[in-house]
């Protein structure tokens, strides 16, 4: 064996050797020396505590230490000096094990190179007052002997463990609890001259984090597990912790903190990336995270923040920013959702920097956001919400898009759109009650261009439409707005006052002011609106766009509507009119026709009324004022009224007549049969009566060498009483070109036809040379018959003799 290596052997033999027989003298002088090193170690750790650190005994604990020593310390307790009032142990162990240095041993001197504490708790307290047991480190009042103690006396633990401790921080002046139950927390700790470093290895479980107990705590029931690197200053009397990762309930965040000891001021910084909303969510105190859960992002995002308290307690909660960053997501919120959803995010609870810290001065922003909200893609350049005691919503809302992508997005069946573009630029502001949108102002456009709708309940098929759709603020105007609907054109502008605000809780009070004006009309492309709403919905694949889509068909519904329209020509079957003028109003189910003016059949009609919708059928009422129309045309054109009686075929010369009846119509147009009642007023001129059945058969009964069939009349007036298919005529004076005669009775559409004549043989023509008066007194003068227009068995008319005639 070569020198060298002997030599070698031999003082490593040597150190060995020493290191043993160290260990031994250290071993031998605990056992011998327990109470003194008890005191020792306890008068170590008293220094400078305005307190009490106890324990019940000592045993030494050789071999865990080696080649050092330790002991174990068994029931410690650690009080302040005002335990007796608050009855809270800072600390309360059942072992702590001190590992020592040998050498200060032999020498008399204790060193603490290790404390480990072990089934512990620990409840750091501070009452209402602010006075708090960690008082117990506050230094003693110093003498001059004590300042030229050797800097050596200080306590320098070179590691500390912490093993199934129990950790409570209790500030009832604050109203903050934190409570952590540690299964492991391991420390390495360096002494330099700015304070001290170290590394510290938590793996702990969080029962409470409430930095306000009255609204809940963060991170609840979550578990916290890393590594973090800490500096204690002395010049800044504060701990840093560098950020490092550290998982929180099984997700890595990088956490940094600054923790001013004097203050009892903090600030935390986070960073997480690649988290699912909700899981950020449930980290949150369920004050906050009620109100986030109403929304959701189903992809992972990425997430700043900041939590600085300055430790004054002025406002109670600490001030906390956030950022968020979303990509090309999809965000559920409480009127539907967003796909394809991008955007920068933020929070703070102090959005006026030197502004109080809480709700009142709380700000949510999104910059930047692109999404398709049901198939349409909006932008918003900047988003917010503000004062979440009681939120305002304020932005500015962009979208281009075909009105094709809405088709698989509303939720009910109300509109089909084939073709068109919608162009919005929207400013909105709006209170937020229950995380939804109320008491809206608006101010902006929406451009609705070549679109192609179908309104669906009332199977309205408008092409060629365009709206320019106004919002100042309240208010709703339309402007430039052109529809066609079969043959028809309208050009329309509208106004609708307060409707913001009414659109959600009073539709019903909604007043539409709508002008149209048409140069061509034909009226039975819009008898849907006479019948019911085909109120059939489809399945929506979101219940929020099926509320708002209802909604919108009830405000469609409910809403007051007044029409002002002129129409160059209107036609409606074999209905002609030149220059109507119309005010009508829709009132829920009603149409009201305010008033109406006409030019017809050479000449004019004006009408006010009602239609009413049921389910059967409509109901109608009309008066109406008809000034020398021509009656061939008259009748016609409103097919005769619904009977076969007298018909346009049967008539001649022109009418005046004031109408005022009542009675049904088909959700077609169609008036039914036998159901008008009500009274009519007229006056024919310079008429004649076609082959009217009645007259033609009394022709053939007592007038054979008259002509019946064409009978001229002047003038005449009378009165009908309609009452479904009976027409009750009140007693007329007819003077024509075939015979003179009286006429009163009950003419029916059915059974039931009663008509008294009372017929003059004499011949009007043989008067023609008589005056004025001598024609009346001549009239009834020679034979006259009285007869009576009746049934016959075979449901015709047959005319016999009045024996019961006045």
């Amino acid at each position: 064996m070569k020198r060298w290596l002997k030599i070698s052997l031999k003082i490593l033999s040597a150190i060995i050797i020493l290191i043993i027989l160290t260990w031994l003298a250290g071993a031998f002088y605990i056992s011998r020396n327990k109470k003194e090193i008890l005191s020792s170690i306890l008068a170590q750790l008293n220094k400078n505590l305005n307190g009490q650190i106890t324990a019940g005994n000592m045993e030494p604990t050789l071999l865990k230490s080696f080649p050092g020593v330790s002991v174990s310390l068994h029931d410690v307790l650690l009080r302040d000096s005002l335990w007796a009032q608050h009855q809270h142990d800072l600390l309360k162990a059942k072992e702590i094990n001190v590992s020592l240095n040998i050498l200060s041993l032999i020498v008399g001197h204790v060193n603490i190179n290790r404390i480990a504490i072990n089934d512990a708790a620990v409840y750091i307290y501070t009452d209402s007052t602010g006075y708090s047991n960690t008082s117990i480190f506050k230094s003693k009042p110093k003498t001059e002997e004590k300042k030229s103690a050797p800097k050596s006396s200080a306590l320098e633990v070179g590691k500390i463990d912490f093993n199934r401790v129990s950790l409570i921080l209790d500030n009832k002046k604050r109203f903050k609890l934190f409570n952590f139950n540690i299964d492991q927390i391991q420390g390495r700790m360096q002494y330099p001259d700015s304070g001290w470093t170290g590394k510290v290895k938590i793996k702990t479980q969080v029962n409470n984090f409430a930095f306000n107990t009255r609204k809940g705590s963060f991170l609840k029931d979550k578990s916290l597990e890393g590594t973090l690197s800490a500096h204690y200053s002395r010049k800044l009397d504060a701990v840093i912790l560098a950020p490092e990762m550290l998982n929180i309930g099984g997700h890595p965040f990088k956490i940094g903190a600054k923790i001013d000891l004097d203050k009892a001021a903090f600030a935390i910084s986070i960073a997480v990336d690649k988290i699912l909303f909700r899981d950020v969510a449930l980290l949150l105190s369920p004050n906050i995270s009620s109100k986030l859960l109403k929304f959701g992002i189903e992809k992972p995002i990425d997430i700043r923040g900041k939590i600085i308290d300055d430790g004054s307690g002025k406002y109670g909660d600490p001030l906390i920013r956030v950022g968020i960053k979303v990509r090309d997501n999809i965000i559920s919120i409480p009127a539907g959702k967003l796909t394809a959803a991008s955007f920068n995010g933020s929070f703070t609870n102090q959005d006026t920097v030197g502004g109080i810290i809480g709700d009142e001065n709380s700000a949510i922003k999104f910059h930047t956001l692109t999404a398709k909200y049901y198939n349409a893609p909006i932008r918003i350049d900047t988003f917010t919400v503000t004062n979440l005691a009681r939120p305002i919503a304020t932005g500015l809302v962009t979208s281009q898009f075909p009105l094709t992508n809405l088709n698989n997005s509303l939720g009910t069946q109300d509109f089909e759109f084939k073709a068109g573009t919608a162009d919005l630029r929207l400013y909105c502001q709006a209170d937020i009650d229950n995380f939804r949108f109320t008491k809206p102002v608006i101010s902006g456009g929406i451009k609705i261009a070549n679109a192609d709708i179908t309104y669906l309940p009332r199977k309205l098929h408008l092409v060629k439409s365009a709206l320019n759709i106004i919002f100042n603020q309240n208010d709703l105007s339309i402007q430039d707005g052109h529809f066609q609907l079969g043959k028809s054109e309208l050009n329309v502008s509208c106004s609708i006052a307060n409707f913001a605000n009414l659109y959600y809780y009073d539709p019903d009070k909604i007043l539409v002011n709508l002008k149209m004006h048409s140069p061509q009309l034909y009226l039975n492309e819009f008898m849907p609106f006479l019948g019911p709403r085909n109120t059939k919905k489809k399945t929506a694949s979101g219940n929020s766009m099926k509320t708002a889509s209802k909604q919108l068909s009830n405000v469609l519904e409910v809403s007051k509507m007044n029409i002002n329209l002129t129409v160059g020509k209107a036609i409606y079957d074999k209905f002609l009119a030149k220059n109507l003028a119309a005010d009508i109003s829709l009132r829920g189910n009603g149409i009201f026709f305010n008033k109406i003016s006409v030019e017809h059949a050479g000449g004019a009609l004006s009408l006010n009324g009602s239609i009413l919708q049921q389910t059967g059928s409509n109901t109608f009422k009309i008066n109406s004022k008809v000034s020398h129309v021509s009656v061939k045309d008259f009748f016609y054109s409103f097919d005769n009224f619904g009977q076969n009686t007298i018909t346009n075929k049967n008539l001649k010369g022109y009418l005046s007549s004031l109408v005022d009846i009542s009675g049904k119509i088909s959700h077609t147009g169609k008036i039914l049969p036998r159901s008008i009642n009500g009274k009519v007023i007229f006056n024919l001129n310079n008429a004649a009566l076609v082959n009217f059945e009645p007259m033609v058969k009394v022709g053939k009964f007592a007038f054979a060498n008259r002509n019946l069939s064409n009978v001229e009349i002047k003038k005449l007036d009378g009165i009908l009483n309609i009452q479904g298919d009976k027409i009750n005529i009140s007693p007329m004076q007819i003077n024509s070109s075939a015979l003179n005669f009286n006429v009163k009775g009950i003419y029916a559409l059915g059974a039931g036809t009663n008509v008294e004549m009372d017929i003059p043989l004499r011949n009007p023509k043989g008067d023609e040379n008589l005056t004025r008066q001598e024609k009346r007194e001549a009239r009834m003068k020679g034979i006259v018959l009285h007869l009576k227009a009746i049934d016959d068995e075979k449901g015709g008319i047959k005319i016999r003799w009045n024996k019961d005639h006045d």
